[in-house]
């Protein structure tokens, strides 16, 4: 596998994006675009992975930036999941907001997606038909 290249506040083109939400199966984004791309531009952090300049990867956070931090999106294209571009990604999303105490995301039943977030350090505190995770930073 070539070199992955992290890329802070890179708001990939829309047909880009598109590529890689519709690649992971996340049509509930792609049915409107452009609505899309504002929740991009309008988010506290992107971070994206690219390989010789293909976008393969991103992660987005949202909230204050002060007291919580929401990771919204972290998307890997699936030929190249669990290969750690996910995990630098998460790493890279969250580095500037280590003083932040809330970090938190909330994501569906997927078993692989708890095992991942639970690597990251993330506790589970629901179980209402999906997932809720958060990590209380001291």
């Amino acid at each position: 596998m070539s070199t992955v290249h992290l890329h802070s506040n890179d708001i990939p083109g829309r047909d880009e994006v598109l590529r890689l939400y519709e690649a992971v199966g996340w049509s509930a984004y792609t049915r409107d675009p452009e609505r899309l791309i504002r929740g991009l531009r309008k988010s506290l952090r992107v971070v994206t992975a690219r390989i010789d300049g293909r976008l393969v990867g991103l992660a987005r956070v949202v909230g204050d930036g002060e007291t919580i931090v929401y990771l919204q999106d972290i998307l890997v294209l699936p030929a190249l999941q669990r290969t750690g571009i996910g995990r630098q990604l998460f790493e890279a999303a969250f580095s500037p907001y280590r003083a932040v105490r809330q970090h938190v995301l909330i994501t569906d039943s997927e078993a692989k997606q708890r095992a991942f977030y639970e690597a990251m350090g993330f506790k589970e505190i629901s179980n209402e038909g999906g997932r809720a995770f958060v990590r209380y930073l001291r």
